[in-house]
Order: structure tokens, then C-alpha cells, then sequence
């Protein structure tokens, strides 16, 4: 099987409270670190990768973030799936181009750009492009920012869900949604549905989302930010 092929099966059967965790390194060394520790698979967040660039987060260049997941997929074995925000104006088919030139195995998209919801049937009908150029090569996550941009109505991401799923997106993630609303979006959307944690433990835990309903569990920026918390004092 491949690692596409693998990184998808990863998401499907599993039992409520096991999640499939997905943390998210900034570059090789915590690739290598997180593989070591027995991760299946990684998950880029592009606001870690942008700091380990010097760049804040959404103002990477397309270059320097292809380059730098490309570095990451490479130096483990293990899937690994890349956050390239809302795909930086490309083209569906040279966004494949470049994913797969990357070495990863699916990715993230946004449906916002500049702080602004996207329309969701024109985003639905560039994800089912960038779906008919990936063929099964890459997971589609399709991420749904409705609570990120301040619409807080569960309705209006369960509407974008649908949208994105009858595009071929092979899994939904309405970041940043109350855990409290997680079986409500559970019964909403159809397939794998992806949520946030934070992993300093403000928050439910994995588990715990995984039993109100998430399929998946990813980080954001959250483990470099902790990270760097860890060297607070440093030599002092």
C-alpha cells in the first residue's frame, strides 16, 4: 500500500476515544523527534512552519513552505501531511504538482483568505479540481473557519461541510469549533472530521474529543509554542 494509501486507512474503523493524533512539526528535527516517539503520521501547521522561517503566520512564501514540508517529509518515514493554507493562488493542478513534488501524502486547505470566508460553493468547486488532479494520491482535509472568522452558528459550517464533502474532501475541520458543539457537527458531517487540541492541556484532551466525536486530532502551532515555552528562564 502506499503512504497515501496508508495515511487514509489511518482515518477509517476507528472505535470512539481513539482518535488518530496528529501533531505537527516545524522542521526536520522535530520530524525526527515525533516519528521517534511512535507518531503513524505528522501534520504540518503552516503558522510553525512560518515561525521556524522567521515569517509570520500566512506570509510564508509559497517557495520557502513547499521547500520546508519537503524537507520535513523526507527526513522520516512515517506519512505526513502538509498545511498549505488556502493554496496560495495556484492552480489545482500545480498545487498537486507541487504536494506531491514535496513527498507528502495529503494536505489542509482553508476556505478563507485575508480574514475572510471564501464563497463555499466557488471553493467547493476548486477542492473537487484540486480532487479530479490528486486522484487518490492525497488527503483532502477541507478546513471550515466559520468560528475562526466569528460565525458561530454550527448550521453555516455543517452547510460548508457538505459542500466540501460532495466536492471529494476525504475529511472536514471546522477549526477552532466549541467542543461543546462537536456531537452536534458530528451528526452533520459525513466522514472523518478533524479538531483542534491544545497540547498543554487547556482543553479536552484527545480522547475526550475522540469520544464526543473527532476522528482526528491536530495541534496547529501548538507544540513548537510549547516548545519554546519550555526555554522561558533559560540560563538564567
Amino acid at each position: 500500500m502506499s503512504k497515501a494509501g496508508v495515511f487514509r486507512s489511518l482515518h477509517h474503523g476507528r472505535p470512539p476515544g481513539d482518535p488518530l493524533v496528529l501533531p505537527g512539526p516545524w522542521d526536520a528535527a522535530s520530524a525526527r523527534a515525533l516519528a521517534a516517539a511512535g507518531f503513524p503520521a505528522l501534520a504540518t501547521p503552516s503558522a510553525g512552519v512560518a515561525a521556524s522561517l522567521g515569517y509570520a503566520d500566512g506570509q510564508t512564501p509559497a517557495a520557502e513552505m513547499f521547500a520546508a514540508v519537503a524537507r520535513i517529509a523526507r527526513s522520516v518515514d512515517v506519512p505526513v501531511s502538509a498545511d498549505v493554507e488556502d493554496g496560495y493562488g495556484l492552480a489545482p493542478r500545480e498545487l498537486v504538482e507541487r504536494l506531491l513534488e514535496a513527498g507528502v501524502v495529503g494536505c489542509n486547505l482553508e476556505d478563507s483568505h485575508g480574514g475572510v470566508l471564501k464563497d463555499p460553493h466557488r471553493h467547493a468547486e476548486w477542492l473537487a479540481e484540486v480532487r479530479s488532479a490528486a486522484g487518490g494520491r492525497l488527503f483532502l482535509n477541507a478546513r471550515v473557519d466559520t468560528f475562526a472568522r466569528g460565525v458561530t452558528d454550527p448550521d453555516r459550517a455543517i452547510e460548508r461541510a457538505a459542500l466540501y464533502v460532495a466536492a471529494g474532501a476525504d475529511c472536514v475541520y471546522p477549526i477552532h469549533a466549541p467542543a461543546a458543539l462537536l456531537p452536534l457537527l458530528r451528526s452533520g458531517i459525513e466522514g472523518p472530521l478533524n479538531m483542534y487540541a491544545r497540547p498543554d492541556g487547556d482543553g479536552p484532551a484527545a480522547a475526550g474529543l475522540g469520544e464526543l466525536g473527532a476522528t482526528r486530532i491536530t495541534f496547529g502551532p501548538g507544540l513548537l509554542r510549547l516548545a519554546l515555552r519550555s526555554l522561558d528562564g533559560f540560563g538564567r
